[in-house]
């Protein structure tokens, strides 16, 4: 498909109790025990699988394996914490991706079919905790996470320095929903395919994105949604430290929907920095009547002085604009 344009557990000492010897000495007999054993023999001793299905509690070396072993059932993969060069296709099922330490298991540098790290084609999948690093492709839509039918959810991870977050095909009937969750210094314009962002989604029925964080892009847009309807609130959105980076949030085909409730502010180093929103830029496939934008606060850098639309709409819809708070510089709203 070719797209346009980054615990320690309190450890817990038992005294001997003073008065019962038997408990005491089962205690150094055992010590004693384990002083007899080869050095050979302890470090023979199997190492936990990385990769385990919880349902089962059957563990695998690797995450392809896992999946695998789920097919088109239902199940969830526990994660134990590590840095994982490798990727996983999920072709069917319900599987759910869990770090057991949040944010202790990242996957870089790798991509299955020259897609993503995780490519997700089953019914259903839920990524929680995970870091996704360091994904490039040779078309210049490396992701952390390539999803291609179903729905998913993803929360509590982090996407960086890749050139895409997330990415999706195109399906009316797939969802995808992001919470608590950072994509940091992701997206490039510099492929002949178009540009890459943190996040770009097909033509999709629904996006929903709220309580996370967008930051220090290098190239494309913060969010670009084909979806026929978004729900992007209480995130943040910070170009301050952004790379030739272009609108926050681009809805080019027109939607449904709100943006509500987020916070931006614009950088300097801008390849297009006209408009904060952009509706409907390519194509009106979309009805945007109702479209709410509501209750944002938008700004640029302290030390920038220049003019820019808040929101700028190319489908003509009713679009409802009310109580954003904006900074100097800014022009609510543009009709192009």
């Amino acid at each position: 498909m070719t797209h346009d344009s980054d615990r320690i557990s309190p450890t817990f000492v038992d005294r001997p109790v003073l008065g019962r010897p038997s408990m005491l000495l089962a205690t150094l007999v055992a010590v004693a025990a384990i002083a007899l054993i080869p050095l050979a023999a302890l470090m023979a001793q199997p190492v936990p699988a990385p990769f385990v299905v919880v349902e089962t509690n059957r563990g695998y070396p690797t995450l392809q394996a896992a999946v695998d072993a789920i097919g088109s059932g239902e199940g969830s993969i526990a994660i134990a914490p590590g840095t994982y060069r490798q990727c996983a296709v999920q072709q069917a099922g319900r599987i759910a991706y869990l770090a057991t330490e949040p944010g202790s298991a990242e996957f870089t540098g790798a991509a299955c079919e020259g897609k993503a790290a995780l490519v997700l084609r089953g019914t259903e999948a839920s990524v929680s905790g995970l870091i996704f690093s360091n994904i490039a492709v040779a078309d210049g839509n490396g992701a952390g996470i390539r999803q291609e039918a179903g729905t998913l959810t993803v929360a509590n991870s982090w996407f960086r320095d890749s050139q895409q977050g997330i990415l999706t095909g195109h399906d009316d009937q797939m969802r995808l929903v992001v919470d608590r969750s950072t994509f940091t210094r992701l997206g490039t314009c510099e492929n002949s395919g178009g540009c890459a962002h943190s996040i770009y989604t097909g033509d999709i029925g629904h996006l929903r994105v709220t309580r996370s964080r967008f930051e220090q892009g290098t190239g494309g847009h913060y969010v670009k949604a084909r979806a026929a309807m978004v729900e992007i609130a209480a995130s943040s959105f910070d170009d301050s430290n952004g790379r030739e980076t272009n609108y926050m949030i681009d809805l080019p085909q027109g939607a449904r929907g709100q943006i509500t409730n987020n916070w931006f502010v614009q950088g300097e180093d801008k390849e297009n920095y006209s408009a904060f929103i952009a509706v409907g830029a390519e194509e009106q496939t979309h009805s945007s009547d109702g479209l709410v934008i509501a209750g944002n606060d938008a700004r640029f850098v302290p030390s920038l002085s220049r003019q820019s639309a808040f929101v700028a709409d190319w489908t003509g819809a009713n679009l409802r604009i009310d109580d954003n708070r904006l900074g100097a510089g800014l022009t609510p709203f543009q009709r192009r």
